[in-house]
């Protein structure tokens, strides 16, 4: 029994001297959500990002790239996209913007060399997503879209490990 006892307390005193720390955090949806969810959840890293405005309107559609590959487009192509290209080493370490009846109508990303890129209209309310750990960056984007424009937007955050063994 004083050996179990022993024992516990050795796990017990290891759990508080050495605690996990938490890297991942989540800022959630701004908007109305309704519609069908999204995620753009994928390997590595973000590396581009595409959006797509209905002139004067709403956010259409996000695309983003990772590793050099872009993924599914989320929700709706119209007209020419706004885009950027992150350079090696940079990522994005806020994301702003408005949303209103029905649809997301503005949205911004910062990168951690001070580039932004604004796309859409400074109407409704405003949201500002950030991290809450140091050293983390924008992971993934989730939110819902109703086949037309993007109806809410959420942002997932991790520290980008480059260690292929361990899963972030």
């Amino acid at each position: 029994m004083l050996h179990v006892i022993l024992v516990l307390a050795g796990v017990c005193t290891g759990g508080i001297a050495m605690p996990l720390p938490d890297f991942y955090s989540y800022s959630p949806e701004a908007g109305d959500g309704s519609g069908v969810m999204y995620s753009s959840e994928n390997d590595g890293r973000i590396t581009g990002i595409r959006v797509w405005e209905y002139p004067s309107e709403y956010i259409a559609g996000i695309q983003l790239q990772y590793n050099g590959n872009w993924t599914d487009l989320i929700c709706a192509i119209y007209g020419t996209p706004m885009e950027m290209t992150l350079s090696d080493n940079e990522y994005i370490m806020e994301v702003a913007g408005k949303y209103g009846p029905g649809y997301v109508y503005e949205i911004m990303f910062v990168t951690s060399r001070g580039r932004s890129l604004k796309v859409g209209q400074p109407y409704g309310t405003s949201f500002n997503f950030f991290p809450t750990h140091d050293g983390s960056e924008l992971r993934l984007l989730s939110g819902r879209h109703n086949g037309y424009g993007i109806t809410s937007i959420g942002a997932h955050w991790a520290v980008y490990n480059t260690d292929s063994s361990v899963t972030p």
